[in-house]
């Protein structure tokens, strides 16, 4: 009972933010009762070090485990968890979107209308349940020394007709995710397909010159920055920044045709053991300060009205942003991604001409 009413008077001294309904201590109070938050996360830890450490430091009472897995490892690992009865995340935290849409319409998610709701734009929404925290361009980027300047592809279309025009040069020196193993991969090529009809033709140039596949941005990078490979395609555009700022050999293009905008989504598990302090956390991450410490590390926040690194925001007049909503699951069709698979085969086994 003690330690009940620290809890209460502990919630009741923390500043409830600027706008926020006088409810809010009631959810404060609730979550300082829970005494703990589990989030699962496809983020880097290192990434958010210093947002973890600001909630700890608002919500001395709550104890936050942040654990990180891949986008399929946490889908996977949540719904095994969940179905068989064990304890799992309160909130989860995933640059699959898809996957993540998949678990709000499947029932896993809980509603909540965040107070910072209204900060956010109307793609980043649905039913109260997913948010999309960030609005990361997906990028070109290239090898300052190594691509000559004439060659650097400003749009979809220049990428095509460089890798057709030079194709023993960047033979096998061009990289993307490989989309039949990795989710975002998956995602960011559907997204192309649906937006440009000649992804295809991409596509077949990508098998012409025997493109290398990977499973992160990260290893994409490291492969340009030494050289190996000389262009990436779809690299996540936090990623690539952060690594230019500190690397001068990094070159990255925001595709002046139309450039794809990714979000980071969260959302509450339906039965979480700590909903309320799910809610603070969530409302943090979408929070002015929150998003402030994203930008920090180059990871563009949704909110417009929070600034990003120069350069780091899509111009609005190019950026695609893939709305979080029930058109993603459709990305997760079997039939679909089994045909998506045959065509991607067949465009990699393109014999040069």
């Amino acid at each position: 009972m003690l330690a009940l009413l620290g809890w209460t008077l502990l919630a009741a001294a923390t500043p409830i933010p600027r706008g926020y309904p006088r409810s809010y201590r009631d959810i404060a109070a609730n979550a300082a009762s829970e005494r703990a938050l589990l989030v699962y996360s496809t983020i880097n830890g290192s990434d958010v070090a210093d947002l973890l450490a600001e909630f700890r430091k608002a919500y001395p009472a709550i104890r936050l485990e942040y654990r990180e897995l891949s986008s399929a490892g946490l889908y996977r690992t949540f719904v095994e968890e969940v179905r068989a009865g064990r304890p799992s995340a309160d909130l989860l935290w995933s640059a699959a979107m898809d996957l993540q849409t998949k678990l709000v319409n499947d029932g896993y998610a809980q509603a909540y209308a965040s107070p910072e709701k209204p900060y956010l734009p109307p793609w980043a929404i649905w039913k109260n349940q997913a948010y999309g925290v960030t609005a990361e361009p997906i990028t070109i980027v290239y090898n300052r020394k190594l691509v000559p300047q004439a060659d650097v592809p400003r749009t979809h279309a220049d990428l095509i007709r460089l890798l057709r025009a030079k194709r023993a040069f960047y033979l096998g020196r061009v990289a993307t995710y490989d989309p039949v193993r990795s989710s975002v991969g998956y995602l960011y090529m559907s997204q192309d397909l649906q937006l440009n009809r000649d992804t295809s033709a991409l596509m077949k140039a990508f098998g012409e010159t025997r493109v290398r596949l990977f499973d992160s941005s990260a290893a994409m990078l490291d492969g340009i920055a030494s050289g190996r490979q000389l262009i990436g395609y779809n690299v996540i555009g936090s990623y690539a920044l952060e690594r230019r700022a500190h690397n001068p050999a990094i070159g990255v293009v925001m595709p002046s045709d139309y450039t794809l905008v990714t979000s980071r989504v969260a959302l509450i598990a339906r039965e979480a053991r700590h909903p309320n302090a799910a809610k603070l956390f969530l409302d943090f991450l979408l929070s002015r300060r929150g998003q402030f410490l994203l930008s920090r590390r180059y990871i563009t926040p949704a909110r417009a009205d929070v600034p990003s690194h120069a350069g780091a925001r899509a111009p609005a007049a190019i950026a695609r942003a893939i709305r979080v909503g029930p058109a993603l699951i459709a990305n997760l069709d079997q039939i679909k991604r089994r045909h998506f698979a045959a065509e991607w085969a067949a465009a990699l086994a393109t014999p040069r001409p």
